[in-house]
């Protein structure tokens, strides 16, 4: 009898449909739940700009007001400068009565940077506000700023 010898078949290296299948579910959940952590991460980053250039701004205006005795002779930015910022515009407006003795800053988030619902007050008194926020944020108006989500201030 003769043998007839047929060459070993060698094991084909490589994924299987399956693995690859189990590998993309598995990225998936992650991306799940990591880019919603993210985007909650980059838009909590942009909220101290508008904190900190309205408290450096109420710090101008007080100093303004030093020297003048009244926050400015033009209503649109109250004696000093607007900030420029690429989150938020800054817009000052005379307070109670329409008078120069007192003074009302408000930054607004500009929507194409993903900051629409935000908004944030001070006035001459220190009184900080936040006037508007995303559902997901909390409610508001609140009398102190909110910077992180559930409404922590």
């Amino acid at each position: 009898m003769k043998h007839i010898f047929l060459p070993k078949m060698r094991a084909s290296s490589g994924f299987t449909l399956i693995e690859l299948m189990i590998t993309v579910a598995i990225i998936g959940i992650l991306a799940a739940v990591a880019i919603p952590a993210y985007t909650d991460y980059v838009t909590r980053s942009k909220v101290p700009e508008a904190t900190s250039a309205l408290a450096s701004m109420r710090v101008r205006l007080e100093q303004f007001y030093q020297d003048n005795r009244n926050y400015g002779s033009d209503d649109a930015n109250c004696g000093v400068a607007n900030p420029v910022s690429d989150n938020f515009t800054y817009t000052c407006s005379w307070g109670a009565g329409g008078t120069n003795q007192s003074y009302l800053i408000t930054a607004n988030g500009i929507a194409s940077r993903g900051m629409s619902d935000f908004s944030y007050t001070i006035d001459q008194a220190g009184n900080r506000r936040t006037a508007s926020l995303p559902a997901a944020w909390g409610a508001s108006p609140v009398a102190c700023w909110v910077v992180r989500k559930g409404g922590g201030c």
